[in-house]
């Protein structure tokens, strides 16, 4: 943003009118992370400064908090079930006025047209969305997704409007052997987020200095400390199954939150409506014992500066006007949001069309997902909260699955772009008692994957995923819940609010299985190849501590 112009100097030194002053609000001071009391002019969508200012338009602003349009880290837009206008529409009510995203899900499933399409998406956004480039398409070498995107695919968006950087760098293996290919993507950009859940001593050391700077998959406070200390930036993860704030916020100091952030990572737009986007991580944090100042400093002016954003983050002269108005810090309720200097807390509905079809596997037959065998299995192993599992030993038999007793379910997952056959494993979690439920959303190859307590219960589940061409399916007996996903089987293109009235459906079914809570969340990412520790794939079980297939019998 250039506003060095003379109608801009002469609104700053006050000769000139103000388009819009806000009177005697406690302004909140990024910088010095303290409130100040004052009146704040803003003409043209940028901000001229604090002081005694005229405007065409003025608004008394006594006793309200007035902060920095806040910033999410790091986030996956295709997981809000949600297009970017519409995703945009909803964090809006939220106070956040920029995301940083990386459209992995959909260039996944599409490739590089995928990434056309959310780069075109964002022109029509009540916010601003940046982009990272996924790195990892696929995540690993062996996943067979929609798509392969190489350096030479990718460098096509480099100073594209709208293109930040390179996404998150999962493949941590091929940066520790310095893979040619790894490395002819970290030289696409200078700005470069990580991903090394767990890494630790010389093997952390070798993939920062290959050139990796963020990390969102920390857990623990010790691990984001040794991260940390080694120089990343952390971006603290709320999301709809990645609960991180609690055991991570005491990292966060006046020493040490110009290096944190927040970051959603994977939100569903139930829990965006309905409790809130980066606002609900600040209430978090200082329900866990941080300053108000501090939260907010991490939401606004911390992430402007990690990816070099100068001209946003903070109230200060040539500043855009991205900013929200609240009663109270500490209960921290955002009344109005202001997206260069634009009112956008109500923006209307947007529709978007369809995505080409990506489905394009047929059913399964009833004797490609039985289990045949017995003995020592390898199980899945959930754990509430967090996207990790857990890998588990079991004695089973096949003919004896669904073990409702030590709530041991079939997990199927399908190539949905290739007629190639079936994954098959165990998991350990869902307490469903009937019914099955399944998906096209399936970190990160988006190959169908489904859970539940019989045989035909999971295919008809599938059924209905495949004639759907991608959607979220419950089924328990007669009773069938859709929510169709027409955009590359990732987004649904109806308004939010039509959204969350079909997750509210989807919802009532799984609550009448019984079970874990979000169950759709936690399936989603039961095919992630890159989060420790057992996985399953459309080739059968994938231990990540050894990063290959193993098979669901222990000899």
């Amino acid at each position: 943003m250039n506003s060095f112009s003379k109608a801009m100097i002469l609104a700053a030194t006050g000769v000139r009118h103000a388009d819009l002053v806000l009177e005697d609000a406690y302004l909140f001071n990024a910088f010095t992370v303290s409130w100040d009391v004052g009146s704040l002019a803003i003409k043209d969508g940028t901000i001229l400064g604090i002081g005694d200012y005229e405007g065409k338009k003025t608004r008394d602003c006594s006793g309200q908090y007035i902060v920095p349009g806040l910033f999410d880290a790091h986030v996956h837009i295709e997981s809000s079930l949600l297009t970017p206008p519409e995703y945009a529409r909803l964090v809006a009510r939220h106070g956040t006025t920029t995301v940083i995203a990386d459209p992995h899900e959909i260039a996944n499933v599409a490739g590089i047209k995928g990434i056309e399409y959310m780069l075109a998406a964002r022109k029509n956004a009540a916010i601003d969305i940046q982009y990272m480039l996924p790195s990892c398409v696929p995540a690993t070498p062996a996943d067979v997704g929609g798509a392969v995107l190489e350096a030479k695919d990718l460098r096509r968006f480099i100073g594209k409007d709208g293109i930040l950087g390179l996404g998150e760098m999962m493949n941590v293996p091929g940066v520790l052997t310095a893979d040619h290919a790894i490395a002819d993507k970290l030289a696409l950009s200078s700005i470069r987020n990580g991903h090394a859940p767990g890494l630790t001593g010389k093997l952390l050391n070798a993939y920062i200095l290959a050139g990796l700077q963020s990390d969102h998959e920390c857990t623990t406070r010790a691990e984001a400390e040794e991260k940390l200390k080694n120089g990343m930036y952390i971006y603290i993860r709320e999301g709809s199954t990645e609960k991180n704030i609690e055991a991570l916020i005491p990292l966060v100091t006046p020493a040490t939150v110009s290096r944190c952030s927040f970051a959603t990572d994977d939100c569903h737009a139930d829990l965006l409506m309905e409790d809130g986007h980066i606002d609900r991580c600040i209430r978090k944090a200082v329900a866990c014992g941080l300053s108000p100042e501090l939260a907010i400093r991490m939401a606004t002016l911390s992430p402007a500066e990690r990816f070099g954003l100068t001209d946003r983050g903070a109230l200060a002269p040539g500043r855009r006007a991205d900013l929200c108005i609240v009663d109270d810090p500490e209960k921290f309720t955002v009344r109005e949001v202001f997206f260069k200097g634009t009112n956008v807390s109500a923006a209307p509905p947007s529709r978007q069309a369809a995505f080409p079809p990506t489905v394009r596997c047929p059913l399964p037959g009833k004797k490609t997902i039985r289990i045949t065998g017995r003995g020592m299995a390898r199980v899945i192993g959930l754990v509430p909260d967090q996207i990790v599992t857990e890998s588990l030993r079991y004695e089973c038999n096949g003919d004896d699955i669904p073990d409702l007793d030590r709530d041991i379910l079939k997990v199927v997952v399908c190539n949905r772009y290739l007629d190639l056959p079936w994954g098959i494993g165990l998991v350990h979690g869902f307490g469903f008692r009937d019914g099955a439920i399944a998906c096209s959303i399936s970190h990160d190859a988006h190959n169908i994957v489904a859970v539940g307590t019989s045989d035909d219960a999971i295919r008809n589940a599938i059924h209905e995923v495949i004639r759907a061409q991608g959607a979220m399916v419950a089924i328990l007996g007669t009773d069938i819940s859709v929510l169709p996903l027409g955009c590359a089987g990732l987004m649904s293109t109806l308004p939010y609010e039509d959204v969350v009235r079909k997750q509210k459906d989807l919802q009532k079914v799984t609550n009448r299985m019984g079970g874990i809570d979000n169950p759709f969340m936690y399936l989603s990412f039961l095919a992630l190849t890159v989060i420790p520790s057992l996985r399953i794939t459309d080739r059968g079980v994938f231990d990540c501590t050894t990063f290959r297939d193993v098979p669901l019998f222990i000899a």
